[in-house]
């Protein structure tokens, strides 16, 4: 079987990358990782190479092009069933999907407001009504989900739920968006991950600079 090959934006900014990356490493699913910068204006024209959409992440397994953060991770739970990154038991997937398509497809205020940036010292920002309104519903989830499984994860054991809401936890310790007990045991488990502290690691020595996420 071919090796999976992935490519990534800068891991400072890249929210989009960190959610496949993440959740391969902690799987321990083997891949390559391709990291090429978007330190130019409007990304950068080297994407045209690998990308269908002229962003990152895309997955390359053979002949195949996956693009899209959550359709990646689709594929490889669908390659790699062993490894549960999606719940077992179908209701409970059914749950998982859901919250995962809601971080995809929805959250624009705290996207738009609060970019992903680990160099960023922390500091409370003051932000929108829409940011808190965010904040809330994402937080309304994380304790149902938590309460509902027991955690230490969303679904009890790490799932791609957990790859995407973990650039938000980067957010809300970053910016500091809330002092909710739920959300600072969330942080801290999915910060204890050797993943998430390997990716962290890196992000820090990038010198590449993007300007309009740095708030």
């Amino acid at each position: 079987m071919a090796e999976f090959e992935l490519f990534i934006g800068n891991k400072n900014y890249s929210t989009w990358s960190f959610r496949p990356w993440i959740a391969m490493r902690h799987k321990g699913i083997a891949f390559k990782e391709t990291l090429v910068p978007f330190d130019f204006e409007n990304g950068n024209p080297k994407f045209r190479d690998f990308s269908p959409s002229m962003k990152v992440p895309v997955l390359k397994h053979g002949d195949l092009t996956v693009w899209d953060s959550l359709a990646i991770l689709e594929y490889v739970a669908d390659c790699e069933p062993e490894t549960g990154l999606w719940p077992a038991d179908p209701r409970k997937r059914a749950r998982a999907r859901s919250i995962s398509a809601e971080m995809h497809s929805g959250f624009p205020a705290l996207r738009a407001e609060c970019p992903m940036n680990m160099r960023r010292p922390a500091e409370q920002r003051s932000v929108s009504e829409a940011v808190k309104a965010d904040v809330a519903r994402i937080l309304q989830i994380w304790d149902e989900c938590l309460e509902t499984s027991g955690g230490p994860f969303l679904f009890g054991d790490f799932t791609i739920a957990d790859a995407m809401y973990a650039p938000v936890v980067s957010r809300f310790d970053t910016y500091g968006l809330n002092d909710a007990s739920v959300a600072a045991r969330y942080s801290q488990t999915l910060r204890g991950l050797d993943a998430w502290q390997a990716w962290e690691a890196d992000a820090l020595k990038e010198t590449w600079v993007v300007a309009v996420d740095e708030v």
